[in-house]
C-alpha cells in the first residue's frame, strides 16, 4: 500500500514538474498567436485603410476639388497647381494615418524626420526649389496652359504647370518634362502672348535686280494672301550684299492664330512668283544666314 501510494505522489509530482515546464513554453507560443494575429489584423487594417483612402482621395479630387475650382473660374494653370497639391498633402495624411493603424507612434515618427531633416532638405533641395520655382510661375505668369512657348531651346505647347515640373507638347508629338526651377531660371519666349506675330522670310536675288521695282510686286501679292493684315502693312528691307546678289527679306504681319498658314502661303507666293517677277531668277533660302 505504502509503495502504491509513493508510486502515485511520485507520478503526481512529475506530471505537476512537467507542467511547470511546459507553462513557458505554451505561454510563448500564445503570445507570439496573439502578437501575429494583433500584427495581422493592424496590417489588414492599414491595408484596407490604404485602398479606401486612395479611393475617396480619387473621389474627392474628380468631384470635390475640381467643381470646386470649377466653380469658381480659376485659370486652368491655377487650378492644376492647386488640384496637384491638394492631392499630395491628402496622399500624406493617409499615409501618416496607416502609419497610426500598424502602432507606429506618429510623434516618434515625426520627431525622427525632424532630426533628420537636414540629410532630407539636402537631398531634396532640388524638389524644394522646383516646388518654389513653380509658385513663382504662377504668380509671374510668363506663359499659361494652352501658350506655345520655347525654353532654353525647347519648343512645345504648355501642356500642365506641375508641383515640381512643366509639361510641354512639341510640334513633333513628343512630351517633355522640365523642372520649374530650370524653366523659371531659363530663356522663356512665349510666342502666344501677343496676338499679331510677324513672319520674317529671307531670300537672295541676283545682282542687277531692280529691287525697288521687285518690292512693289511682292509687296502687292503678299497683300492678295488671306491672313496678312494690312495694318501693320507688309514690310520688305535690303538686309545685306553678298558676290552673288542683294539678300532681302519679307515682313508680313498675322494673327497668332494664322501664323504658319501666312507662313506656308508666303513662302508658296516667293517660289511660284520669284522667277517671273525677276527675269534673271532669284533664290529663295530661309537660313541664308548660316
Amino acid at each position: 500500500m505504502d509503495t502504491t501510494t509513493a508510486a502515485a505522489t511520485a507520478a503526481t509530482a512529475a506530471t505537476t514538474t512537467a507542467a511547470k515546464a511546459a507553462d513557458p513554453v505554451i505561454s510563448g507560443i500564445t503570445k507570439a498567436y496573439e502578437t501575429v494575429a494583433n500584427s495581422s489584423m493592424n496590417i489588414l487594417a492599414a491595408l484596407i485603410l490604404l485602398i479606401l483612402g486612395f479611393i475617396v482621395i480619387g473621389i474627392i479630387d474628380k468631384h470635390v476639388v475640381k467643381k470646386f475650382l470649377d466653380n469658381k473660374k480659376m485659370d486652368p494653370t491655377l487650378s492644376g497647381y492647386l488640384k496637384t497639391t491638394c492631392s499630395i498633402l491628402l496622399k500624406i495624411l493617409l499615409v501618416i494615418s496607416c502609419l497610426g493603424v500598424l502602432g507606429v507612434e506618429t510623434t516618434s515618427f515625426a520627431a525622427i524626420i525632424g532630426a533628420c531633416g537636414l540629410a532630407i532638405g539636402m537631398a531634396w533641395a532640388g524638389l524644394l526649389s522646383n516646388f518654389a520655382a513653380g509658385a513663382f510661375l504662377l504668380f509671374l505668369r510668363p506663359f499659361k496652359v494652352g501658350d506655345f512657348v520655347s525654353i532654353d531651346g525647347t519648343a512645345g505647347e504648355v501642356v500642365e504647370i506641375g508641383v515640381f515640373c512643366t509639361v510641354l507638347n512639341t510640334p513633333d508629338r513628343v512630351r517633355i518634362s522640365l523642372g520649374n526651377n530650370a524653366v523659371l531660371s531659363g530663356k522663356i519666349e512665349n510666342y502666344s502672348n501677343n496676338e499679331i506675330r510677324r513672319v520674317d522670310l529671307k531670300f537672295q536675288v541676283p545682282a542687277g535686280t531692280d529691287i525697288d521695282e521687285l518690292e512693289k510686286k511682292l509687296k502687292a501679292e503678299t497683300a492678295k494672301i488671306k491672313g496678312v493684315l494690312e495694318d501693320p502693312g507688309v514690310e520688305m528691307f535690303l538686309l545685306e550684299f553678298r558676290p552673288l546678289g542683294p539678300v532681302l527679306i519679307l515682313r508680313p504681319f498675322c494673327n497668332n492664330a494664322d501664323y504658319w498658314t501666312v507662313y506656308n502661303d508666303v513662302n508658296r507666293m516667293l517660289s511660284k512668283n520669284l522667277p517671273r517677277l525677276s527675269d534673271k531668277g532669284a533664290v529663295l533660302s530661309e537660313m541664308l544666314d548660316k
